[in-house]
């Protein structure tokens, strides 16, 4: 059974950081491209970052852009993402998805639960 768990996130202040965990099972995420994605209450979903499966090459949104980092670690079969200098309006449900931006967008079939993020003072 395929899962995705992500968990890392909280309240943090403008301009701090926090790092996101996605833990999957029931398939290897070395293998396929991997999608953070982001929904605000009231907003469509929009993708943060992705990681590419055969050449680890990373795309962000310009939103994010020199402030969030994707990375993957293999041998614990987990997906990351480092947020740095976070604003108000990061504040979101991030949720990792299996696929490149255009599949996961399309469906939250191989979505996780989500994790909150609220940035605020």
């Amino acid at each position: 059974e395929v899962q995705l768990v992500e968990s890392g996130g909280g309240l943090v202040q403008p301009g701090g950081s926090l790092k996101l965990a996605c833990a999957a099972s029931g398939f290897t995420v070395e293998d396929v491209d991997m999608t953070w994605v982001r929904q605000a209450p009231g907003k469509a979903p929009e993708w943060v970052a992705v990681i590419d499966s055969n050449s680890d090459q990373t795309v962000y949104a310009d939103s994010v852009k020199g402030r969030f980092t994707i990375s993957r670690d293999n041998a614990k079969n987990t997906v990351y993402l480092q947020m740095s200098s976070l604003k108000p309006e990061d504040t979101a449900v991030y949720y990792c998805a299996i696929g490149d931006p255009a599949e996961t967008l399309g469906s939250r079939d191989y979505w996780g639960q989500g994790t909150q993020v609220t940035v605020s003072s």
